[in-house]
């Protein structure tokens, strides 16, 4: 018998599924290992594990409750990967329920964070998602004597961490760069920022693809906020004072679908989620640790025009999403070519850096390949809509091809010139500025004496 039918012969049986439970949660300070156990039904424990360098911890009194904390909110974020796999009517959590502040934060996690998963497989999630609540206002944070000068800084491979870990060294931070899991991209990233390290294991619950094979549901879950959960428990257990991630304005928009609405693919690297789990890690998780994204008041045009301004990374990045999967084929080299992500890097940075440069990044000029064009259809908002994928709005692809299509190095590449010929008069000149684009705007949470001092590092 099977680790998936143990327990009286059960079998994952996705439509006969009645409720998803929170079984238990562990950290061993010893090892840095923590534990994390769900479960469908009355089936076998779905076991997932993350492991945090640096073990064993020291842990009393506020940080002690701290750690405790981040790690029963890792516990509840981190089970949307398997909640997905049949969607049931009934959330259980085992022992004490969360609080209110924390029942209306997991409602939001996993009710937007599954937009696209939810559209994709015809699933109506109205209504169903409900966790369960004590009712009961939080209690305050404890103080875990975090240092505030410290910062635990998420790398991901892709030109957006990057600008944040040079902007973060331009202003005298203490940074130490984190990734989860084991890509030797991201790795070769880190060692190329010269900055100290961590690495945080990740490993699912292998009874997961299992399921995927038999039926389960499948698709996009809110990644970003399972990331930020594993950061904030490993920041608490080393007292840094901030976790800072690379989430740029465009993310809080999403696909405009007809008959459906927005349906918002990045909606944990948005702004809506970075303020509400911001609030609660601050306010409920550990006083003084604070969360934020550097870039939140940045378009991703501004960002990418950050980029340019330096080769150094320029043989160790990519943005291409391929590099990442769990499962299938990836890429031979750091960039497909094909995807949405590769398509919108380099548009985006196509303004800002010499075209030798660029071509020389990606492997070949995306722009002068007539069989893309569907693809920067789709980030220009041409006849179809914005790409289910991490990449700016509409608007900044349209005034980015805009800008190649008055500069001679660029207009006789043939989606440059297609879109001058048969896109761009369909278009207001009046909304085609970069410049515009490239000014901050909008709610963040970077600390305001940082902010006050990055501002000239940013063009802001």
């Amino acid at each position: 018998m099977t680790d998936m039918q143990a327990g009286d012969g059960w079998k994952f049986e996705r439509d006969a599924i009645r409720a998803f439970r929170f079984v238990r949660h562990h950290f061993d300070p010893a090892s840095g290992v923590a534990t994390l156990a769900y479960a469908f039904d009355d089936g076998p424990e779905l076991v997932e594990t993350v492991t945090i360098p640096g073990a064993p911890f020291a842990l009393d009194g506020g940080r002690a409750d701290a750690v405790a904390r981040a790690l029963r909110l890792l516990h509840l974020v981190a089970g949307v990967s398997y909640y997905k796999a049949a969607v049931p009517p009934d959330i259980v959590v085992e022992g004490d329920p969360p609080d209110a502040a924390l029942a209306a934060l997991l409602q939001a996690v996993y009710r937007n964070g599954l937009g696209e998963f939810a559209y994709r497989n015809g699933i109506d999630l109205g209504g169903r998602i409900r966790f369960p609540t004590s009712g009961a206002a939080p209690a305050p944070a404890p103080d875990a004597a975090v240092d505030a000068r410290r910062a635990f800084v998420a790398i991901g491979g892709g030109k957006d961490s990057l600008v944040t870990i040079e902007a973060l060294r331009a202003a005298g931070i203490d940074q130490t760069v984190c990734w989860i899991g084991g890509s030797q991209l991201i790795a070769a990233c880190a060692a190329r920022t010269g900055l100290p390290t961590l690495n945080i294991g990740r490993q699912l619950a292998p009874q997961l693809f299992e399921f995927n094979r038999q039926g389960a549901w499948n698709g996009h879950i809110p990644v970003t906020a399972v990331n930020s959960a594993i950061l904030v428990l490993a920041a608490a257990l080393h007292g840094a004072g901030q976790v800072v991630f690379s989430n740029e304005r465009s993310a809080s928009y999403g696909s405009m679908i007809p008959g459906t609405g927005e349906v918002n693919h990045q909606w944990s690297k948005g702004w809506e989620f970075e303020r509400l789990f911001g609030e609660y890690v601050e306010g409920s998780v550990a006083r003084g640790l604070h969360y934020y994204s550097l870039l939140r008041p940045l378009s991703e045009l501004a960002v990418a025009r950050l980029f340019a301004r330096t080769d150094r990374y320029d043989a160790h990045f990519s943005s291409c999403n391929r590099n990442f999967h769990i499962l299938g084929e990836r890429p031979v080299n750091r960039w497909c070519g094909q995807c949405p992500k590769c398509h919108f890097v380099f548009l985006a940075l196509a303004p800002f850096m010499s075209k030798p440069r660029l071509v020389g990044i990606l492997g070949r000029n995306l722009l002068d390949d007539p069989e893309q064009a569907a693809g920067y259809d789709a980030l220009l908002e041409y006849q179809d809509h914005k790409p289910f994928e991490c990449v700016g709005e509409g608007r900044e692809s349209r005034a980015a091809m805009a800008a190649l299509a008055q500069r001679p190095e660029w207009r006789e590449d043939a989606l440059v010139r297609r879109f001058a010929r048969e896109i761009l008069p369909q278009l207001d000149a009046g909304a085609l500025e970069v410049a515009p684009l490239l000014e901050p705007e909008g709610g963040h949470r970077v600390p305001p004496a940082l902010w006050e001092r990055l501002r000239a590092h940013l063009g802001a």
